[in-house]
């Protein structure tokens, strides 16, 4: 089965307040490029789409009734979203500089591809992953 997939469309990651997620990412460089609510069976929930480029996160918050059950929950989560950048040294400090939580102390090298590559991730909002990484 050829499905001529072309490339990720967007990526939806649950979060706990948007608002705040909203911040976050703009933050990063994106924008918010559309908002809405939407319809569940607990009540109304809120999406925003964030862009950067060719990238876009969808961030939605459930209803309140169904909130603790996405922040507890075990599975179903994305583990993390890798970012292409030309400059890892300058990316990670721009990124200490501003106060975001970076999980290593320095770039890490692994003898991925060709000449290898280098990589960090700092914390979103709602403990999600967001990796910078370099080829080399």
């Amino acid at each position: 089965m050829n499905l001529q997939l072309k490339k990720i469309q967007h990526i939806g990651i649950p979060v706990t307040d948007l608002g705040r997620s909203i911040h976050f990412y703009e933050g990063l460089g994106f924008r918010n490029v559309m908002s809405s609510t939407f319809e569940h069976a607990d009540g109304q929930g809120q999406v925003a789409m964030m862009q950067s480029g060719d990238i876009i996160i969808e961030i939605y918050q459930m209803p309140a009734t169904v909130l603790t059950e996405i922040a507890t929950r075990k599975d179903g989560h994305v583990d993390h979203l890798a970012f292409d950048v030309a400059d890892i040294d300058t990316v990670f400090q721009l990124l200490q500089q501003n106060g975001y939580q970076i999980l290593e102390e320095a770039p890490v090298f692994l003898p991925f591809w060709q000449n290898g590559c280098k990589y960090f991730n700092i914390l979103g909002p709602d403990g999600e992953r967001l990796e910078f990484n370099q080829i080399l």
